[in-house]
């Protein structure tokens, strides 16, 4: 158990950012499954409204610490790939 002051702070801290990493995360999910669903119906319009929506989402991630870059990238290839393959 923590003992020290900013320990205890550290903790109360790692709790809070857990927090909001967690709410990012999801809504990034969300936007992913967004596109992916769209991607699955064969709307190519809304599956390019849904990618264009995703992207800076990731980016967001990527930005604030709570996706690699690359996880990002390779997401946003491997969707952009079935996007091209609608056409």
């Amino acid at each position: 158990m923590a003992n020290t002051p900013q320990a205890k702070k550290r903790i109360r801290r790692n709790a809070r950012r857990a927090e909001v990493n967690g709410n990012r995360v999801g809504r990034i999910r969300t936007f992913v499954k967004k596109a992916e669903a769209a991607l699955a119906a064969g709307d190519k319009t809304a599956a390019s409204a849904a990618m264009a929506a995703m992207q800076p989402e990731l980016a967001r991630g990527v930005a604030k610490g709570v996706l690699h870059k690359n996880t990002a990238s390779r997401k946003f290839s491997r969707l952009t790939k079935r996007l091209t393959a609608l056409a």
